[in-house]
């Protein structure tokens, strides 16, 4: 130490006896602690990346000194958001694919695949987003217009809902599709006898399969890109539904080097190397990667009618939808997470699914118990099958924007009966008194304020319907603030980390200059994030 340091820090100390030094003081803000009593204060002191004191500026000024003291001049600060159920990575390498989300026509994406082509020439054409039901003709397209326009280069594109899958002639050569070809849990759908392009469920991976690998770097370019549209939004913990080993052993070795910052709750594939290598050595967690839940599939998705439904769907009699895991797998699977301390979340859109799903999960829990196992989606409920949450302590994930994107066709999948425990948040939530909410982005947009407004108006953003969809099942404001930061941090177990803005937690804090919880409903899905912070660190700033 030389010198002129040692008399500042003689200096500081003489000029604030008795303070504590902080690394960063934050003063007149709007704090929402979303503790236990969902408290307010105006201040706190950091450091160390965590939360040193929470209090009034008065307090925190007189009892903490620091070389940066930021006035928030009554800027609304959050516990970082929290997304419960995502697909982050995906997200990442998707960014560089064809984004075809919100086309209105085939000829529309054929225009933008040229587009592509054009910027990016490769030997393969990739993308998702596409949804039929968002056409004039609601229909599956089929490979004829791939074929016209592209018959030299392969082309895959997933649906929406990554639930099914729309491919030309030459990727389904390169890749041996016949009609002949089968696969469990999944459907080649056919035209005159023959493949017709589209693929449903696991029979994407036919094609899906003989695609490329990406490189590492690929992969690191991919998460770090994620990652900042994630802090521009707010988000600082993310919940990444499905990864292999490859990828969790890569974003752990990216947050040890430093480089990726946002935490990460990493759920594993089933695959035999997650389970031999993670699972039976039991839950790993550091400050920003927790591994300790096993993703499962139970069924696949309502808009290409791959839901398992209890009854046939109401515009397609005769079908019930699919199991894309036989049910005997899935009971094994969930067996061998529980005897490793893991926890469970399997994917159920269907009242079928769901049933058989919570039944798999009762008979393996046995009463009430702190296993928090998940139900991702729990999008149709049988009346008879809600009391399996609160009995078994069972979590339904859900993810509110799914409604608001449904609402327009699902009562034509399912009818008017079934649709009484569809998207039921609120009858959800009054099993265990919680749940979480997530995006499942990129199946719906990146920004957590849409799933917010969602929940809370259950409206799209054009304010269609005018009452709201189904608005008996809305949360309120606070619930919904709580299912995106401590009730989403408890499911994956991290409350004691992150969640809430208290003392010993991690400093992951959201701020907005408008209040989340008293502006107009029409205001809260244009909301910006003024700036993020990950563990006391800012990682975005508007400014």
């Amino acid at each position: 130490m030389n010198l002129a340091t040692a008399l500042l820090i003689l200096l500081m100390t003489s000029c604030f006896p008795g303070k504590k030094e902080a690394d960063l003081i934050l003063t007149n803000g709007k704090i929402y602690t979303v503790d236990a009593e969902f408290s307010m204060a105006e201040a706190m002191a950091i450091r160390d990346h965590k939360i040193l004191a929470v209090g009034s500026t008065a307090e925190i000024e007189k009892n903490y000194t620091s070389s940066q003291i930021r006035d928030l001049e009554g800027a609304c600060v959050y516990p970082g958001w929290i997304d419960a159920h995502c697909h982050f990575f995906g997200y990442g390498m998707n960014l560089n694919a064809v984004d075809v989300a919100g086309t209105a026509s085939v000829e529309e994406i054929i225009v933008m695949l040229k587009e592509h082509q054009a910027l990016h020439p490769g030997s393969w054409i990739t993308g998702r987003g596409w949804d039929q039901n968002d056409w004039e003709v609601q229909e599956f397209p089929d490979k004829s217009m791939l074929d016209a326009h592209f018959p030299d280069t392969p082309i895959l594109l997933r649906r929406i809902d990554g639930h099914a899958a729309w491919a030309n002639s030459r990727a389904l050569k390169l890749a041996g599709v016949t009609a002949q070809s089968k696969v469990e849990g999944g459907t080649v759908m056919l035209s005159g006898g023959e493949p017709n392009g589209i693929l449903v469920d696991n029979a994407i991976s036919l094609v899906g399969s003989i695609i490329s690998t990406p490189s590492e770097e690929e992969m690191k370019v991919a998460l770090l890109q994620a990652q900042q549209n994630c802090f521009e939004v707010g988000l600082t913990s993310v919940q990444d539904a499905g990864l292999s080993y490859r990828v969790v052993k890569l974003i752990d070795s990216q947050h040890k080097e430093g480089s990726l910052k946002i935490r990460i709750n990493a759920w594993l594939s089933p695959s035999e190397e997650n389970f031999t290598h993670f699972v039976e050595k039991g839950p790993y967690q550091t400050d920003h990667l927790s591994v300790n839940t096993v993703k499962l599939f139970t069924d696949g998705a309502l808009g290409s009618r791959g839901a398992r439904m209890i009854e046939p769907y109401s515009d397609d009699p005769g079908n019930v939808g699919l199991y894309v895991t036989p049910l005997e797998v899935l009971e094994k699977q969930c067996r061998r997470a529980y005897e490793n301390e893991y926890a469970v979340a399997t994917h159920c859109i269907g009242d079928g699914a769901n049933r058989e799903t919570l039944k798999i999960y009762a008979k393996i829990l046995d009463g009430k118990n702190d296993r928090r196992w998940r139900i991702e989606h729990a999008q149709i409920i049988h009346p008879d099958d809600f009391h399996y949450f609160g009995d078994y302590s069972i979590i339904p994930s859900v993810q509110t924007t799914h409604a608001t994107s449904d609402m327009y066709w699902a009562e034509k999948r399912v009818g008017a009966e079934r649709m009484k425990g569809a998207y039921a948040y609120r009858q959800l939530l009054e099993q265990n008194g919680w749940l979480p909410n997530g995006s499942d982005f990129p199946v719906e947009q990146i920004n957590p304020l849409f799933g917010f407004y969602a929940a809370v108006v259950r409206k799209d953003q054009s304010a269609y319907p005018a009452e709201g969809f189904r608005k008996e099942e809305a949360l309120s404001r606070e619930e919904a603030l709580r299912a995106m930061t401590i009730w989403a941090a408890r499911a994956c177990f991290d409350e004691h980390l992150k969640g809430s803005i208290e003392p010993g937690k991690l400093a992951d804090l959201t701020i907005t200059t408008t209040d989340l919880m008293t502006a107009p409903e029409e205001q809260l899905f244009e909301i910006k994030v003024e700036s993020t912070y990950s563990g006391g660190e800012l990682v975005f700033s508007a400014k």
